[in-house]
């Protein structure tokens, strides 16, 4: 269906079939979750060829995947870790195109529609999407909401100035995966070292606003601290020299005026609405920013990287547990369930 041309980056598409999509969905401890984006994926313009969910050490497996896809597959990855899952998934997906989805995020109905568009009208192989927050209560956000429908998710940004997209929307043909290999594990940012390998060995992301996901916020600080402390850990394991050090000291001392800058950003932001909304956004900017200034000195102080990294499969079992009996996320625009 596709052949290389010339460029290693570029596939030309011979419209000589349809693309079949494999879905992929890593799960940890979010069966209410999954079954909204599940239902979401149902629902949407156009249905996808396979669903596969790999789960990934939860309490119970989910038995919602035969529900909304009869012929869909539920496998068990014991390796903790998004990438690991992912990777397993990959192993038994059947697409021509491999569609990455979280558990906890709802497809907007056009999302494998867009995809399918973009990579027969183009010639791209790996695509990236956008991803707002949903609101639970979209008249009355509440202030890591609004902090992160500025700051989170900015996919655009990280392709055009980092060359790599977040793997809870990522669509990309099979012949282009297996080229660049799997996703590591989580001793690194699976999702960034993914993309920046792709990036240098010749092929391009191209970003794509309407392949559109809506993420829900987190719900406490102490989750935002938790996703820093892993971003920082992996940031951090590649400060290897004095100078490299000595620069992340100066970063970390900058964090602390930064909200002044960042201010501007929440100012004129057209994701949220409202003084309030902007107030909210900026008092949860300010504590972040002074939390991520005092971690970063304590790395460099000699705080073990690997206590942070133990969190990912802890942190987000609890996170999933005390939200499983959240409501419908609601935004302008996400599809609600029924």
């Amino acid at each position: 269906m596709f052949t290389n041309s010339a460029s290693k980056g570029l596939m030309k598409h011979e419209p000589a079939a349809p693309l079949k999509i494999s879905v992929i969905i890593p799960h940890l401890n979010q069966p209410d979750h999954l079954a909204r984006c599940l239902s979401s994926l149902a629902r949407g313009e156009m249905l996808p060829d396979q669903v596969i969910v790999v789960d990934n050490g939860s309490l119970a497996l989910p038995c919602c995947v035969q529900t909304f896809f009869p012929d869909g597959v539920l496998l068990e990855q014991t390796i903790p870790g998004r990438g690991p899952a992912r990777n397993l998934g990959v192993a038994h997906a059947t697409g021509d195109v491999l569609a990455f989805i979280d558990a906890d995020c709802v497809a907007d109905p056009g999302w494998l529609a867009a995809a399918e568009r973009h990579l027969t009208a183009a010639c791209e192989g790996i695509l990236g999407g956008d991803v707002r927050i949903g609101f639970e209560d979209a008249a009355h956000p509440t202030a890591i909401e609004a902090y992160e429908s500025v700051f989170a998710y900015r996919m655009d940004h990280y392709i055009t100035r980092h060359r790599f997209t977040g793997s809870g929307n990522l669509v990309v043909l099979r012949d282009t995966f297996d080229r660049v290999g799997p996703f590591k594990g989580r001793d690194v940012a699976e999702d960034r070292d993914w993309g920046q390998r792709a990036t240098a060995m010749g092929y391009p992301i191209a970003y794509c606003p309407e392949l559109l996901v809506y993420h829900p916020a987190r719900r406490a600080l102490k989750e935002l601290h938790a996703k820093w402390d892993r971003q920082l850990s992996h940031d951090f394991a590649t400060c290897k020299t004095f100078p490299a050090r000595l620069c992340w000291v100066g970063k970390a001392l900058a964090l602390c005026f930064s909200p002044c800058v960042d201010g501007v950003k929440v100012l004129r932001s057209d994701r949220i609405n409202g003084l309030r909304c902007r107030a909210l956004a900026f008092g949860v900017l300010v504590r972040i920013r002074f939390y991520r200034a005092r971690r970063m000195l304590q790395l460099a102080s000699g705080l073990d990287r690997q206590k942070l990294l133990l969190r990912w499969n802890a942190s987000d079992a609890r996170r999933s547990m005390s939200s499983t009996g959240a409501s419908c996320l609601s935004c302008a625009g996400p599809p609600s369930d029924p």
